[in-house]
């Protein structure tokens, strides 16, 4: 499944495009590798997203073409969750 549409559909990022664009400027990193929107991602992948001011890594438990919103949590595994502090 394409990078983009798996951040879509678990719901770690609200639009597709948003993804895409986040991806595209390499702030999103597989299995320590920076990824494109493009890139395939498997099941047992870690995925490492840097937002604004927060880090989610997170490894890849299921890949599901469509999911309801309670079902999203279900592909994906939080394992850490940094944010950076403003001084």
């Amino acid at each position: 499944m394409r990078l983009d549409k798996f951040l879509k559909v678990s719901r770690i990022i609200k639009r597709r495009t948003v993804a895409k664009e986040i991806a595209d400027k390499g702030r999103i990193t597989i299995n320590d590798k920076v990824a494109k929107s493009s890139s395939d991602v498997s099941v047992g992948d870690t995925l490492v997203v840097a937002f604004g001011n927060k880090t989610l890594t997170v490894k890849v438990t299921a890949l599901l073409e469509t999911t309801k919103k309670d079902a999203a949590g279900e592909m994906y595994e939080i394992v850490s969750e940094t944010y950076k502090e403003n001084y």
